[in-house]
């Protein structure tokens, strides 16, 4: 067993204000801008009041912390640190949201998650990226993980296994890390992840796209065309979309747009995690408003697009709207837009035509190759395991679906499994969930199979469960609180990704 060489008190101040997800910001953004779900179902969520759980004392743990060519990281060794290692990589932190504060450095996917897992004899560690972990952290992310990995090898101590990490965007970082650097990782895991962030963007393309033409006259508040790439004015024409997205929530018809827009990169209208899913075609809708609102808009729209455009040189996205009677029924939502269409007496097949005779946006070759250069290729030279909530509008778990196949293509399917929580919004997995997660992925390091507890949700939820009250822990992106939540392992199967990039 390694033992760190020094003992230190921990500096950091933990605060609510730091942020546990990618989309922490842009949730409470979106949740000012669009009404909450109507009507409530009377079936109740299994939460409680908000609760704080304290899970290790801060004198057991040894924290560094510094600079590398850029980066800052940090790295906390519980004393009896039980030899591995988890490299953690954080999600994509929009700077239009953060107006000069600086981005949270977590390592795990909440804020108590870095104590549970000290807590347990884990060592952890991150980088927070160049650029002070804003924007698309992407095309650099390898290289400044490795140097973490460097860094602890050279001032701690080697790692007997190394497992990375990675939350939302970071499971680009941390499935790629394991493709270049096979000899130093051990097994990947991702919780609420995007491997294909080149198809992700592209779908998410295809939406700004398609509110452009089916919510508004084309223009922004000022008459000048809405520009959703190479904007000359991205705010307005951000401004533009939502200002659409917004009303159009108000109204029958509206909502309807909505749902099949959203049905372009099968976003879902579970988007707070304490209500139960929505089931009216209203409720659904007014969910998938907010997503495209605080995701795909403020988050990953004509703003966002200007540091990716500047990092890649140019814009690495296409847009692709042919074919959608088949995309719509690919998606798993075409009974409910029909539904939804039916109800508010529109023409589906006009809207539809209209959306196919839109001018498709045009990727540049150059920077579309860059961004391909930093996509994970599905090789799987170690385990993978993912773990997703089933109403996740913010990264859609088709990207699991998406990612399984291309592994079938390019990898070794049996390293390659996937466990699902029943939860609304992104990334909101209790304690418990995420240390049974990396507990799995640990058996078949060691057995060379998958446990039982990837086959069984049943077992699962028991031993999730059976760690007791303060791993129901589970934090809130719209409240930015932590609330308790009994463990929800299930059975499921996402639709398929819209616009897989392999």
């Amino acid at each position: 067993m390694h033992r760190p060489p020094t003992r230190l008190t921990r500096t950091a101040t933990r605060t609510t204000t730091r942020l546990a997800t990618t989309l922490t910001a842009t949730a409470v953004v979106a949740a000012t801008l669009v009404a909450a779900p109507a009507a409530a179902s009377s079936v109740a969520p299994s939460v409680a009041s908000s609760v704080a759980p304290s899970l290790a004392a801060a004198d057991d743990v040894v924290e560094h912390s510094g600079t590398i060519e850029g980066a800052r990281f940090r790295v906390l060794v519980p004393d009896d640190w039980n030899g591995t290692l988890v490299l953690f990589s954080h999600g994509h932190f929009p700077s239009e949201f953060f107006g000069g504060f600086p981005a949270p450095h977590l390592l795990g996917n909440q804020e108590l998650s870095e104590e549970m897992l000290t807590d347990h004899g884990y060592a952890v560690a991150g980088s927070l990226f160049q650029g002070d972990g804003l924007d698309f952290t992407v095309p650099h992310a390898v290289a400044d993980q490795s140097r973490v990995l460097d860094w602890f090898e050279s001032n701690v101590a080697a790692p007997d296994r190394t497992i990375t990490y990675g939350q939302s965007m970071g499971a680009v970082t941390a499935v790629k890390h394991a493709e270049v650097e096979p000899d130093r990782i051990d097994g990947v895991l991702t919780v609420g992840g995007v491997m294909d962030w080149v198809g992700q963007l592209d779908a998410i393309l295809d939406m700004n796209l398609a509110t452009r033409e089916l919510l508004t006259d084309g223009t922004d508040a000022q008459g000048n065309p809405i520009e959703l790439t190479g904007a000359t004015d991205p705010r307005a024409s951000r401004d533009a979309l939502v200002a659409a997205l917004t009303a159009a929530a108000e109204t029958p018809q509206g909502r309807a747009r909505i749902s099949l827009i959203a049905s372009l990169n099968t976003v879902t209208g579970w988007y707070e995690m304490n209500e139960p899913r929505p089931d009216t075609l209203e409720e659904w809708a007014r969910g998938q408003a907010q997503w495209l609102i605080g995701a795909y808009t403020l988050g990953l729209g004509p703003a966002a697009r200007v540091d990716l455009e500047a990092t890649l040189g140019g814009n690495p996205s296409s847009t692709a709207l042919g074919h959608l009677p088949s995309r719509l029924a690919r998606s798993g939502a075409g009974h409910v837009v029909h539904a939804a269409y039916a109800e508010a007496g529109l023409d589906l097949q006009a809207d539809l035509a209209t959306l196919e005779a839109a001018e498709p946006v045009e990727a540049d070759p150059a920077a579309r190759a860059a961004m391909v250069a930093h996509r994970p290729e599905g090789t799987t030279p170690s385990p993978v395991l993912t773990l997703h909530t089933t109403g996740d509008g913010g990264a859609p778990p088709s990207a699991e679906r998406s990612f399984a196949d291309r592994v079938r293509q390019a990898g070794h399917p049996e390293r390659f499994r996937s466990l699902y929580v029943r939860r609304g919004a992104h990334l909101s997995v209790s304690l418990g969930e995420e240390l049974v997660a990396l507990r799995t992925l640990e058996r078949r390091l060691d057995a060379g199979r998958w446990p039982l507890t990837t086959y069984s949700p049943w077992l699962a939820n028991r031993v999730a469960d059976a760690l007791g009250p303060r791993y129901r822990a589970t934090f809130e992106v719209v409240t930015l609180q932590t609330f308790d939540h009994a463990p929800a392992f299930t059975h499921f199967v996402p639709p398929r990704a819209p616009r897989p990039s392999w």
